[in-house]
């Protein structure tokens, strides 16, 4: 029987690193302070988090995130509170997925995305030194969208770990050091890490995907967030599988015969129960919505789209089966004969819905667009806790 793994409380910081609490850390501070490259900081040390589980650094990072830019959750967290924390961050990829494996640089500018917020990924292969620089220092100065996150490899930084994501809480121009607010308090403290170390952590491969780590620039979304349904990966059916399931829906589609759009239908529904894929309508939180989402299921209900796939009893719920056919992207409905196209494309144009089943068809829409660029290997992704 093997020995019980040691009980670890924090670690020690390596010397390259500036411990934000100590001298040369304050005098840091300090300096960034009167430079201006502290603005973001007081957003973020106001909703500063730890994260919740040792594979939890994504969603412990984009928890403060979105409690500093001011988003609402739009959903309860604990009595008649609004607020973000990591079990609200359930759109995309189910939690004990995320558990398991934590997440990669694109799965959380998804999760950012479908919880309010507008997210830009970039990486090192992409962008010099001198852009990440001007990204860190942009951010910084910036109290409104003070939202910079970077994810990096531990170990370039002679920590101990691999992947980590973690919020820039500033910057100082003068010793060109960034502050990392590093969520995984129980192990390392906040610290200052010189801007270029910092760029070269990003460089090295994630092996879940292949490409380089890098930083996402996040800040509060124009968009108007869904009312009730979201777009999600189911349990045990894996990003490189969702990779293909917009292809097996367009191979079931050109297989029904053609001019036959009831016939295109079935043959799309019959493949559903076998996509690592769901729409899934979420519980109303909250009161105050309930008019408007017996709003959005009138007006969904009363599409002609949705008579038509009701009475075709499809494996998913009505509801559901309708809003995905409005989220297709259109080029799924090129193996279709020019006539069941014709037929379909007015039961599908979202100018032609009512206001609100467009945003939600639109949000869902943006949500798989999300989903199906994401690729996962067999090798998992997650935050190291040791």
């Amino acid at each position: 029987m093997n020995a019980p793994a040691p009980s670890l409380y924090r670690r020690p910081l390596p010397r390259e690193l500036v411990a934000f609490a100590s001298p040369e850390g304050r005098a840091l501070f300090d300096a960034a302070r009167a430079a201006g490259g502290l603005e973001s900081f007081f957003p973020l040390i106001e909703q500063f988090h730890t994260q919740a589980d040792p594979a939890f650094c994504g969603l412990g990072t984009l928890v403060v995130a979105l409690n500093a830019l001011g988003v609402d959750p739009g959903r309860l967290w604990k009595g008649p509170w609004r607020w973000f924390s990591e079990e609200l961050l359930d759109c995309c990829s189910p939690l004990e997925r995320v558990r398991a494996q934590g997440i990669t640089l694109d799965e959380f500018a998804c999760l950012a995305r479908c919880n309010g917020a507008h997210a830009e990924v970039h990486r090192p292969d992409e962008r010099s030194l001198a852009e990440f620089r001007a990204a860190i220092a942009a951010a910084a100065r910036s109290n409104v969208d003070p939202a910079l996150i970077v994810s990096y490899d531990r170990g370039t930084l002679g920590q101990t770990g691999a992947g980590h994501f973690s919020p820039i809480g500033g910057y100082d121009p003068a010793s060109d050091h960034a502050l990392v607010l590093d969520v995984a308090r129980f192990k390392y403290p906040p610290h200052w890490v010189a801007v270029p170390a910092l760029y070269a952590a990003t460089r090295p491969s994630d092996p879940t995907t292949g490409r380089p780590r890098g930083w996402v620039a996040l800040r509060r979304s124009s968009r108007p967030p869904s009312l009730l349904f979201t777009a999600r990966c189911v349990e045990g059916g894996g990003w490189e599988a969702f990779a293909a399931a917009l292809a097996a829906l367009t191979a079931a589609l050109a297989g029904a015969p053609a001019g036959d759009l009831d016939a295109a239908l079935r043959a799309l529904f019959s493949v559903l129960p076998e996509l690592p894929l769901a729409i899934e309508r979420r519980p109303l939180a909250l009161s105050e919505q309930t008019g408007a989402a017996e709003a959005l299921l009138a007006a969904l209900r009363a599409l002609p789209l949705h008579a038509r796939v009701d009475a075709l009893a499809p494996p998913w719920p009505t509801d559901a089966a309708t809003l995905l056919l409005l989220a297709l992207p259109l080029e799924t409905w090129s193996a279709l004969s020019a006539a069941a196209r014709a037929e379909l494309l007015p039961l599908i144009d979202l100018d032609r819905l009512p206001p609100a089943v467009r945003i939600e068809a639109d949000h869902v829409r943006r949500q798989l667009a999300d989903l199906s660029a994401l690729t996962r290997s067999p090798t998992c992704s997650r935050c190291a806790s040791d």
